[in-house]
Parts: structure tokens; sequence; C-alpha cells
């Protein structure tokens, strides 16, 4: 807590030490700007303030808001106090285009307002000759604001426990950092950075598991290099690279099994290598290192094999060479692991990592990281764009996982085993995606879920495949979908299940969903009463409160529709994403194929073009085409395809091929054209795939004249051609090999070369035959093909060709423009309206969508013409109103004149109301139809008899007299209280005698602006307690488990608003749901205690012994009574 002091800067780094700090209080100071990521080194701040001081927000501050903004609740009202346009707003509400620097100040080094650049020797530690000896003084961290003219630091016998970002940059001169015989464990990859003077580095004596990435790099004056005695279990191939002027490295007494080949390549001037007292195992990947140390006597330790026995304990620099053998297929494997040091430290990109919390969340990712931390307990995800989540087995890899957070993505297909390996995750998150059902598949390796969240889906209906094998599912959330229906026994393999929420559904309360209601009834579960949608009878009625006779089904309506999906389309089979659609006969792609397939064959049917469709598949990794009957391309025949790295095109028809054809396929590694008939390809048709390594252009006639130069010299680089490929002409050049012959023999003899045709063309006239003209194609000399359609020469001796046409154009010279409409797929008697190269379909009424093929829903909220509250039903003629009572008319638009046959007494007047009348009587008559005469002498009025309480007024209506309750009061004679206005700050409401208690359902209607205050309480060493907290509900539970538990609302209910909360709470486990969300469960497992029915329920605050004694057991985290 530092509020209320006269700190005008904040140093670089400051706190850069403090990795479990939770609160961090700077408000009331003089404070102008804060360096770049000065707290993000505190994953588990959770109160920060930074209020009431002099921000300048100019360009040096943008990072600041957007670190508020990820962090909604602290940090609140930090406000700009400059430039005079931003005065006075809330730094997170500010966009980063407003955070502006003038010319001149957007230097980064301006941005540091203050340093304390000469730093001081810390008090504890003793400096003299630029040696800063800090030995033995009982430091666990590094020192701050060290002077920057050191050329030694000693820290050597103290507790440090890791080295943080950047820890030494800032001092430029050190030559000697000693850390040894601390507790070191972390190292961050730049603690090391720009030291480029250090010569001897000594860490040994630590607890040092493993050395990040580049850990090393630019440490070029590095001469001793000191890591023995420590725990580490892998060095990366990389991991010394610029360490050239190493003379001695001691990696003695560690846990090193392997070294991956070339480890020690670049340290040329090492002469001690210190490698014994580690656990080698000798088989054929260590082979070199044999080879190294007889090369490079360097070994002086007497490094020893410890596995396998017939190598034990002999010095690894005298065995043989041969004696290194593996066996077997597994070592590949684990070295493979162990080679790459398991990536355990390694963090996604862009990504955050802090303790055991990967933090990937508002990244725009589109698939899961590949390699995520090995130690990662809890891996965010949430609200970024993943649409596929693919079955990589990344789970297998995260022994450790707990809770996965794929919320706010649009997920609309989880592959079968995507979660296989994940046993160990208790709560998967996938709420607001697009799944549309769930199959067992999807949660295959789930094997340990305790919840899952698949709030606010498309799901429609649930099958009894839906949840097999999650058996220790406690908590499943189905709230919010669009589930109509659900087959008997969904649930049944959910043993373990106490709270199912199957709230905001449109339930079909037919027959099929009778077991359900039963369900409901017999099981002890928390459900938060779902409702019937329909019949209408029944809507809004709860399941378990609908007889079994009532779940009624019309004629015909008895068989089920809810069974599991198909994944795969009848003519082709599938395996997991690849699909096999070969020798089908096929002439356009079969309906039904997965969004998320990754292979494609197609090979051996009857297409004449691409399939336009294949590119809404957006993972597709290899496409075969191959044996049909496709003659061209076009530039868009492989959009969307960024994945594709297989494209098999042989032995199909293909004579030219546009220059943009291949564009966008940056991961194409293969590229079959073999067995065509090509015979050119414009220059820089593979600009686009810069990973293709293998070009199959084999069996094609290749005119090799200048103009297949470029492809001579391209497919030489990195030998892309595996030289099958050979000319066809021109005559010189007739059977020679495209990648063996010299790119200068490509030559073109005087003739003119037109794009994308088969053979060539000579200068004269057309027609003419000549040295290297042997075939003649005079008809394409006059560029006859019209809206840039391409000539196409015909084979022989005439001057006859032929135009491939644009899209959109057809006719022997493209003249002609095209009717898209020839093949259209207008439904429902729709009519096709051509337009340049594509068409729409205007759609007769009642119907809707791109083709016309989705009825309108005439009762939508937008067409429904039923007014006044009535119902709408669609018919096949269009929408019919049933009216509420007192309206008639075709909409239901007309009051019913109920005075009609009124029946009003003694010259009444009747007054019409919707579905009624009231009779208005003259005077001293009274009674509903004013049939009571005036009242006689003495004889009390109904209002008198009626005995109002609370102050409520009455008034007669009729023959009955009505209490109008005053607000708060409820009852016939207004004698129930029902709300409390809490205005003092020692009121509360006491309750005794709690029946069933801890088994209760409670509902409060709450509106207040205050962030703090006690809603509920009940409890004594055990408790319950409900209270507001910084706006949000915090529910902390203890029925004698200990320690208590506690959950939080994600929503704030202090706007004034009315809120509501609800807590459904059942023995030791409850239940905290606000204003009809999805509920949040918290479940105390240990010894069956509950809470003490004896002690009162106190609402709104209690008294102030209490209130003490919770507040000094955390039972509260803050004691104010309730206001509001």
């Amino acid at each position: 807590q530092l509020d209320k002091n006269q700190i005008s800067c904040i140093e670089d780094g400051a706190f850069r030490a403090l990795r479990g700090l939770e609160v961090l209080t700077l408000n009331n100071n003089n404070i102008t700007s804060i360096p770049v990521s000065s707290f993000n080194h505190m994953p588990k701040l959770r109160t920060f303030r930074l209020h009431s001081n002099h921000l300048f927000c100019d360009c040096h501050l943008a990072w600041l808001s957007q670190w508020l903004r990820q962090r909604p609740t602290i940090g609140l009202f930090t406000q700009c106090s400059g430039p005079a346009q931003l005065r006075g707003l809330n730094v997170a509400e500010i966009q980063k285009n407003e955070f502006s620097c003038s010319a001149g100040q957007t230097d980064p080094a301006r941005a540091q307002l203050c340093s304390l650049s000469s730093g001081s020797c810390p008090a504890m530690c003793t400096c003299s000759n630029g040696i800063v000896d800090c030995r033995g003084k009982g430091l666990t961290a590094i020192p701050a604001n060290l002077p920057e003219t050191m050329t030694e630091i000693r820290l050597e016998l103290n507790g440090i426990k890791s080295i943080p970002p950047g820890a030494f940059s800032p001092y430029k001169k050190l030559r000697r950092i000693d850390l040894s015989n601390n507790q070191i464990s972390e190292i961050a990859p730049d603690a090391f950075q720009g030291l480029r003077s250090l010569n001897s580095l000594v860490l040994y004596g630590n607890k040092i598991t493993d050395l990040p990435k580049s850990v090393f790099g630019g440490l070029f004056a590095l001469q001793l290099l000191l890591l023995n005695a420590n725990k580490i279990n892998c060095v990366r191939a990389d991991a010394f690279q610029d360490l050239q002027n190493l003379s001695l490295l001691s990696l003695y007494d560690n846990k090193i099994q392997s070294l991956a080949k070339g480890t020690f390549t670049s340290l040329r001037a090492i002469q001690t290598l210190h490698l014994a007292q580690n656990p080698f195992v000798c088989d054929c990947n260590l082979k070199w290192l044999a080879d190294f140390l007889r090369a490079n006597p360097v070994e002086t330790s007497g490094a020893r094999c410890a596995s396998p026995r017939r190598l034990a304990n002999k010095r690894i620099g005298q065995i043989k060479s041969k004696k290194f053998r593996c066996s077997g297929k597994s070592w590949t494997e684990d070295y493979q692991l162990n080679s790459e040091c398991n990536s355990d430290v390694i963090c996604p990109p862009k990504c955050r990592c802090e303790s055991s919390v990967v933090e990937c969340s508002n990244l725009k990712l589109t698939k899961i990281p590949e390699r995520i931390p090995q130690s990662t307990v809890e891996l965010r995800l949430n609200n970024n764009e993943i649409s596929v989540l693919e079955a990589t087995g990344i789970f297998k890899k995260l022994p450790h996982l707990k809770k996965i957070n794929l919320s706010n993505n649009k997920v609309s297909e989880i592959e079968d085993g995507a979660f296989e390996g994940a046993s160990s995750v208790s709560e998967l998150h996938l709420t607001v995606n697009q799944l549309e059902s769930v199959r067992s598949g999807m949660f295959r390796g789930l094997d340990g879920l305790r919840t899952l969240m698949l709030r606010n889906n498309r799901i429609s209906c649930i099958h009894n495949d839906s949840f097999t094998g999650l058996r220790n599912v406690r908590l499943l959330s189905l709230y919010d979908n669009q589930i109509s229906t659900i087959t008997p026994g969904a649930f049944d393999t959910l043993q373990s299940l106490s709270t199912l929420n199957l709230l905001a559904n449109p339930f079909n309360c037919n027959c099929q969903l009778a077991w359900l209601g039963d369900w409901l009834r017999k099981r002890k579960i928390v459900t938060g009463n779902p409702r019937c949608q329909n019949p209408d009878f029944l809507r809004q009625i709860p399941l378990q409160d609908v007889a079994f006779p009532d779940f009624r089904c019309e004629e015909g309506q008895e068989e089920t529709i809810c069974i599991p999906r198909p994944q795969c389309p009848q003519e082709c089979t599938c395996l997991d994403t690849v699909v096999r659609c070969s020798n089908k006969h096929l002439k356009a792609l079969p309906k039904g194929i997965p969004k998320n397939v990754t292979e494609l064959y197609l090979d051996g049917n009857q297409f004449t073009q691409v399939p336009g469709q294949l590119s809404t598949f957006k993972y597709l990794q290899l496409v075969d085409l191959s044996n049909n009957k496709i003659s061209s391309l076009s530039n868009s025949s492989f959009t969307n395809m960024s994945q594709l790295t297989t494209l098999i095109l042989s032995y199909n028809s293909l004579r030219c091929i546009p220059p943009l054809a291949f564009e966008g396929l940056r991961s194409l590694r293969l590229l079959s054209l073999h067995g065509n008939d090509i015979s050119s390809l414009p220059e820089g048709i593979f600009a686009d795939v810069t990973s293709l390594s293998h070009l199959a252009i084999g069996a094609n006639p290749l005119y090799c004249s200048c103009n297949l130069r470029w492809l001579s010299s391209w497919v030489k680089t990195g030998y892309k051609e595996p030289g099958i490929a050979r000319c066809a002409g021109p005559p010189d050049m007739e059977g020679k090999l495209l990648l063996t012959t010299p790119a200068k023999k490509f030559e073109c003899q005087g003739e003119r070369c037109l794009r994308c045709l088969s053979v060539h063309l000579c200068p004269s006239q057309a027609g003419q035959q000549g040295k290297d003209c042997e075939v003649a194609l005079g008809g394409c000399s006059s560029n006859p093909c019209a809206n840039g359609g391409t000539c196409q020469p015909q084979e022989g001796e005439g001057a006859g060709f032929r135009c491939l046409c644009p899209a959109g154009f057809d006719g022997p010279s493209c003249h002609t423009a095209s009717d898209p409409c020839k093949e259209h797929s207008c439904e429902n008697g729709a009519s096709c309206v051509p337009s340049a190269t594509n068409y729409t379909c205007l759609c007769p009424a009642r119907y809707t969508g791109d083709f016309c093929e989705q009825p309108l829903d005439f009762c939508s909220v937008e067409l429904s013409p039923c007014q006044h509250g009535s119902t709408c039903i669609s018919t096949s003629q269009g929408p019919r109103c049933e009216c509420a009572p007192g309206y008639v008319g075709r909409n239901c638009s007309e009051d019913f004149d109920d005075c009609q046959n009124h029946q009003c007494q003694n010259n009444a007047q009747c007054l019409d109301e919707v579905n009624g009348y009231s009779c208005l009587c003259t005077e001293g008559y009274s009674g509903q139809l004013c049939e009571m005469p005036p009242h006689t002498a003495g004889q009390p009025g109904l209002c008198e008899r009626a005995e109002c309480q609370n102050g409520a007024p009455c008034v007669e209506r009729g023959a009955r007299a009505l209490c109008q309750c005053l607000p708060g009061f409820g009852g016939p004679k207004c004698e129930k209280l029902l709300s409390v206005n809490f205005v003092d700050r020692d009121t509360y409401l006491q309750f005794t005698d709690l029946q069933d208690w801890p088994r209760a359902n409670i509902t409060l209607q709450v509106s207040t602006a205050e962030g703090n205050g006690i809603l509920l309480y009940n409890g004594d060493n055990d408790h319950m307690a409900v209270e507001l907290y910084q706006g949000h509900v915090r529910v902390s539970y203890d029925p004698g488990t200990h320690p208590s538990s506690a959950i939080y609302s994600a929503e704030t209910i202090n706007d004034g608003q009315f809120h509501t909360v609800e807590l459904v709470t059942f023995d030791q486990m409850v239940n905290l749901s606000i204003d009809g969300g999805s509920p949040m469960t918290m479940d105390n497992s240990g010894k069956h205690y509950t809470l003490n029915s004896e002690a009162p329920l106190y609402v709104g605050g209690m008294p102030v012994d209490v209130n003490s004694a919770a507040f000094r057991l955390w039972q509260l985290l803050n004691g104010t009574s309730f206001h509001g």
C-alpha cells in the first residue's frame, strides 16, 4: 500500500520481483507516466488502485488502457489529467488511437520520464571498486536499482528463487555474476539479455530443471559457465550457440540422460567440459558424443554411462562407436521428446503463462496452439475464433490440466477424440459457441470431467449417445439452447449428476418427453425447474409439475426424431477426418461432407472442373482429384485453402493453367500435374506456393523454349522436380530432362509464343512452317477470343482454334453472355434472376433463404399480424390468430363490446372493459351490478369490515372491499411483508425456526447502488454467507468440511436496478444464479455435517457481535450492512 505518498515516477522494473503480489495501491500520488508492462508480472493481483494521480495520457500510456480493460474489476476510476481533450476520462475507456504523441515525443527513451539511473548500493550489501557483495544476506529476490557501473555482483548463499525478465539488463558493464547456492528454479529467457561484457556466469547449486530457449543468447564474451549441481534434465541443441569464446562449461551432477547432436559444435574455444554424474543413456543417440570426446579430449570429469546395463559405468569417450545401439521403435519417440526438452517452459506465441495458467484469450486464434507447457493446470482459450476442435492429441501431453475454457468462440464441430488424453480435466467450458448437436465421441477422454458448460449454443436435441462415458460429471449446463426433445435415458450414464441446468430451452412437452417429467421428480437433482414451450396449454409450466397423461402426442407423432447426426455422405467412407469418395462416378460434390475434413479423395470420378464448394472446407490438407476429366483451372479454384499441403491433379485433361491458379496455397508441399496435356506454364505461377518441395509434372508435352527457361531454373533450386519430366519440343530438346538440362538451352528461335498455348507460334503469316515452327497455329494470331477468353489452337495443320471462356460468357468466341440460371438451385417455385457471373432467387410468398428453401415464419416477432397478446399459429395458408379473451377480428385488433348484454341495475351506466364490463352506480347504490340499495343508518360499510393493515387504503368494488397495499406489503389485508427498504446501517431482518435448513430455495429481488453489503447470513462456527463484494455476489459456505469454499457471480448488481439473486442449497451444495442466468455451483466434499438450523437467518445485516465474529473468521470479507 503506497497510497497518499508523493511518488512522481515509477522506474522500469520497480515491481518485477513481486510475482506473488495480490494488493497494490498507488492512489493519491503525483504519478504522471508509467513504463510499459510495469504490472504484467503479477498474475495474482486482485486489488489495484491508481486513481487521484496526474496521469498524462499520451502514446506512452496506451498500454495501460488495454491492461485495465482486460481486468475490468480492478483499477477503477483511473483517470487522465492531460492532455486537455482527455482530462477526466477513464483510461480504460480511451481507444488506442486517442493516445497520441506529437513529433519528437514518440521516442521510447522519452517515455522513461524518471530514472534512478545511477543506482545505489543496497543497504544490506557492501560495494567497492565496482563489486557489489551481497553474499549470505538472506535475500529472496535480486535487489533492484543497483549501481549501473558495477562490474561484478556476488549473490551466492541466499534464498533467491527466480531470475525475473531483464534482471541484469540495465547493468551493461557486468563481467561476472555469481548466483551459486540459492534456490533458483526459474530463469526468464531474457534474464541476461544485452550483457556483452559478461565473461563469468556461476549458477551451480540451485534447482534449475530447464534452460529456457536463448537464455544465453548474445553472451559472446562468456568464458566460464558453471551449471553443475542442479536438476537440469534436458539441454536444447542450440542452448550454447552464441558462446564461441566459452572455455569452461560444467554440467556436472544434473539429470541429463541424452544430448542432441551438435550441442557443443559452436564451442570453438572449449578447453574443459564437465559432464560426469549424469544418468546418460548410451544408445545410438549418444554415439556422436563419444566421437566428439575422442576427437576433442576436453571432458576431464570422467562422464560415464548409466544404462544400458552392458555399458553401465563405462567412460563415454572410451566406448567404441558400434557399441552405441538402439533397439526397437520406442527410443525414437522418447528421444524426440527429450531433444525438444518437453517444451515445458515454452509459452505459445502471444499468450501469457503465469504459474500454471496459460492465458490465450482475446487473441483471434482459429485453433488451439500446438505447443503448451506440460505443467499447465488451467488453459484459457475463451473469446477467440476457433470453429473446429481438431483431434491433434495435444491433451495427451498435458497430464496436469484441470480446466479448459473455450467459451465465446465459434465452435461448431468437435472431432471425435479431440479431448483424448484429458483424463485429469475436471472443468470444460464451451459456453456461447455454435454447437448444433453433441455425441459422446466429442468428449472421449474426459474421464475425470465434473463440470460441463454447454450454455448458449444451438443444440436442438439430446440423444442416448450424447454423454456416454461422462460418469463423473456433477454439473451439466444446457441453458439457453434450442432443445425441444430429449431421448429417454439420455442422462442415465451421468451417474454422478447433481445439477442439470435445462432452463431457457423450447421444450415440446409431448409424449416423447413424458419420461423426463417423471425422471426429474424421482431424481434429487437441482434443475432450476425447466418449463414447457409447447403445446400452448402447457406453456411456462415446469416439466416436473405436468401430470404424465398431459404429455400427449397427436396421431403419427410417436416416433422419436432425435438421433445422432450422420457424419459421412452415403457415397463415401469416413474415418475421423479422412473422407474417401473414390471411383463413384461423381459429377458433383456429395452433400454431407464433414466441415472438419482434412483429407478428401475424389479420384476416379467424372468431374470436368474443380468443385466450387471445395473452398468451404478450410481445414483441407490433402485433395486428390486425379483420374477425372478436368480440362481447365480458374484463378479461384483453390481459394481459402491455406492449410492444403498436398494437391493431386494427375491424369486429367489440363492444357492451360492461369497465373493465379495456385494463389494463397502457402502451405502446399506436393503438387502433382503428372499425365496431363500441359506444354507451358506462365512465369510466376508458383510465386505463392513458397513451401512447395515436390512438383510432379512428368508425362506432359512440355515445349522447352525460352518461355519455360524460368521453370528450368526454378526446379533446379531445391530439386523440386525429381528428374522425370522431359521436353516434347522443339526437336533439338525432345527427350531431354527438365531437371538436368542447362537453363541456357531453353531458347526461342525467333518465334513469339502466346500465353497458355500447348504449342508456339511463328512470327510470319499464319499457317507458315519453318525451322522450329513445325506446327502452325494461325487461328489464334488474330486474338479471336473476346471478353478475356483464352485462345487454344486445334491440332493439325488447319487454322482452327477454340476459346476457353471466363465465367459469365460462352459461345465460340466468348461473345455471348452465358445464362447463370441454366442450372440454378432455386426451390419452391422461385424465379431465377441472372447477374453478370451468378444469379439470385426471387422467392414467392411464404419462402425465404438464398435458394428460397426455408418457409417464412409468419409468427416471428417481426412478421406476426396478431395483436393484443393473441397467439399466432402458422398454417399452410399463412398465419392464423387465436384471440385473447375480449378481442375479435382477423388480427384480434377489435375490442369486443361486452356492454351489449350487460346486467347493470338501478339505472347504472355500463363501462366496457377488456373481456368484461363494470357498472357505474347512481348515488347511494353499490354492488358489482349496483344491485344493493343505499345503506341504512348504523350499518357498517364494506371497508369498515375489511380491516386493511399496514396503512393500506380501502376501496369498494361492487359487493366487495379491496385493500390497496402500500409498496412492500401484500396479502388480502396487506398483512404480509414482501419487501424491505434498508436505510439505516444497523437494520436487519431475523428469521428463526428454519425448516429443512440448509435445504432451501431463496430468491431475493435486490436494488442497490452500493458495492458492499450483507444479503444473508446463517451460522456460527459453520456458516453460509451471501454478501455484495465490490458489486459482485459472493457466497461463502462451510458446512463443517473446512476449509470453507466461496464462489462469485460474474455479474455485478450494484447499478441501482432490480436484480434477482437465486440461491438453491442442498446439504453440502450451493447453486447461485443471477437474473435467471447459468447457475454457478459450489460443492463442499468431505464429512457430511450440515449447518445448525437453530441459528437465526439474518437478512440485510446482523447484530454487532455476530458481525464481528463472522468478520474475524473470514466468513465475511466486508461487514457492511445492506443499503437498498
